[in-house]
């Protein structure tokens, strides 16, 4: 069934009319759009435009430009700008103008980078001051947005005090200042820290002018070195050298104060014009010199531990903040020329003895050496003249050789008391420095605190019986061991020596007795105090001729020369048991050498 309701058409509608105001509806239509577009503004693709903020949210910014639909635009491209809000006017870069859904493209990153590069120049002319968002940390600084610019804020140019943690400015928006742009590479350095040291400067100039010396503040430790440590005094820095620090001896100022800390300190010198202020800590407590115990004297032994170490000596801290040097000459009673460095070292405790005391001046010196009995105090008890020791070899000379009896105690065994027999010509022919010489005690000198020793006096002098042995006139085989202008030197048995001047060394067949030559010699001279022996090779076969000439001739009967008789008692004298005992001795020491 239909139920439809058939509808008439009206029998007097005007169809020609109609059509007629359509037409004129749609042209109406149209003079109005156009109307309505010269209203607004003409913009043109890749443009930059001024706009204003209409609404911001975390999201996204709206713009209006005038036109007919308004720009949306990220928020992220704002975050320099975190006080942006409604009625801002902001530069927009038109990238197209409208997508698909009719809405208007913009871009203000692109609109700031496009103008950037030009503005960033004038920033730098006029020394303006600008904006910028720190975007992130790189090696030696931070990236920072600069009118869309990435420029670069070096780690020393963040502020003027150090800093010890970069990425707390990490997404913070600070002022700068843009100090260099190399253009070819169009590379930009901004500084915060030339900003901040400008107003430091007008603060300074008047903290320094209320400063006095003596006058206490209270600080922060900015930077600690191996000087000293730099306080922060609330817009200008002063210095605690490291010796003002404490009354005792600083070895590393981390050991006194810590970065951050909080702590009084006094002004002890400023420089107005070069801005330097010299500050102290020790200064605010006493000096421990005032509490050093009145009762010490000199004499009295005192304990302590040793700081520092010096070749001259060890200063050895007393109590805190009171030191007494221990000089090297203190440290043991012996003479020889030693480093403190031998006795001591830092860190020892020692015990000592005060020898001067001057507190006005703040002045200690000890003696370790006086812990120990004097060893010269009684020297001629322990070593008696003609007493025989064992000492050890220390030193040579060429007059002789020092040595040391015990700590303190030395004596010079002369070169001429080295050996009865042997003429020495360096006391290395004998023995060597640190070996071990048998010595007798020939005389002591106690105000000089020096010993004269001999070593062949350890042995009988053999020059008494040589004496009965190279008697004048007594013949005896040597060899030529040296040869000298005025004469060569003799080497005969029992390892003594003796002297022929050039007349004498004149063979039977008119010739020079030669080095090494083993010859017969007379004995022309024997002196047991000078030990010299004068020979002579050509009055042997002179006095034989001599002789041979007179047996040839008559002769008278006459009793035995002296020179026969010396040469009996020669004989006479070698077959002595005593003698024989000499001579085993002497080869002994011979073979020995």
């Amino acid at each position: 069934m239909n139920n439809l309701k058939e509808i008439q058409p009206l029998e007097d509608f005007n169809w020609e009319s109609y059509a007629d105001s359509a037409a004129v509806a749609e042209t109406e239509k149209k003079e109005i759009e156009q109307a309505y577009d010269k209203t607004l503004n003409q913009v043109n693709d890749h443009e930059v435009v001024e706009g204003t903020v209409i609404s911001v949210n975390k999201r996204e910014v709206m713009v209006d430009i005038g036109y007919k639909s308004d720009g949306v635009i990220s928020a992220n491209e704002f975050r320099y700008d975190p006080d942006l809000k409604p009625g801002d006017k902001v530069e927009v870069y038109i990238e197209k103008g409208e997508d698909k859904k009719g809405q208007l493209i913009l871009s203000h990153r692109k609109a700031r980078a496009k103008q950037g590069w030009d503005r960033v120049n004038k920033a730098m002319e006029d020394k303006e001051v600008v904006k910028g968002f720190v975007k992130a940390r790189t090696k030696g600084g931070m990236i920072v947005d600069v009118f869309g610019i990435e420029a670069f804020l070096p780690g020393s140019q963040i502020d003027v005090k150090p800093i010890r943690d970069y990425d707390i400015f990490v997404g913070k928006t600070m002022e700068f200042l843009v100090i260099k742009i190399n253009q070819e590479y169009r590379n930009v350095v901004v500084s915060h820290k030339a900003l901040v040291k400008a107003e430091l400067e007008s603060q300074k100039k008047e903290i320094i002018s209320k400063l006095e010396k003596g006058q206490v503040l209270e600080g922060v430790v900015k930077n600690i070195t191996s000087y000293g440590v730099f306080i922060d005094l609330g817009g200008v820095d002063g210095l605690i050298h490291i010796t003002d620090l404490s009354w005792g001896r600083v070895g590393d100022p981390h050991d006194i104060v810590q970065l951050d800390q909080k702590l009084n300190v006094v002004i002890i010198d400023f420089d107005e014009e070069k801005q330097r202020i010299a500050l102290g800590l020790k200064q605010l407590t006493p000096h421990p010199w005032e509490a050093l115990d009145p009762n010490i004297q000199v004499g009295d032994k005192i304990k302590g531990k040793v700081v520092v170490m010096a070749d001259y000596g060890a200063f050895v801290e007393v109590a805190p903040g009171v030191e007494g040097l221990i000089h090297v000459s203190e440290m043991s009673w012996s003479t020889h020329l030693r480093s403190a460095q031998d006795f001591l070292k830092v860190g020892d405790e020692v015990e000592a003895v005060v020898l001067n005391l001057d507190r006005a001046e703040r002045k200690m010196s000890l003696g370790i050496k006086q812990l120990k009995e004097d060893p010269w105090q009684n020297i001629e008890e322990r070593y008696p003249v003609g007493s025989k020791h064992t000492a050890k070899v220390r030193n040579f000379t060429n007059f002789g050789v020092f040595v040391e009896l015990e700590e303190g105690v030395d004596g010079l065994i002369h070169i001429s008391d080295l050996s009865w027999t042997k003429k020495v010509k360096h006391p290395s022919e004998i023995t060597k420095i640190g070996a071990d010489i048998d010595v007798v005690v020939l005389e002591i000198d106690k105000e000089s605190r020096r010993l004269s020793l001999g070593h062949k006096q350890t042995e009988e002098n053999p020059w008494d019986v040589f004496e009965t042995i190279f008697t004048v006139g007594s013949i005896h085989e040597g060899t030529i061991i040296e040869e000298h202008d005025k004469g060569d030197v003799i080497q005969l048995e029992y390892g003594i020596e003796g002297f022929a001047t050039p007349k004498h060394l004149v063979k039977e067949d008119k010739t020079k007795a030669q080095l090494n030559e083993k010859l017969p010699f007379k004995v022309l001279e024997f002196n047991k105090m000078t030990r010299r022996i004068i020979l002579s090779h050509s009055r042997v076969f002179e006095d034989e001729q001599r002789a041979e000439r007179k047996a040839a001739a008559p002769r008278k009967p006459q009793a035995e020369t002296p020179e026969i008789q010396n040469q009996a008692a020669a004989n006479s004298l070698a077959d002595n048991d005593a003698l024989a005992e000499l001579k085993a001795k002497l080869a002994e020491q011979g073979g020995a050498e």
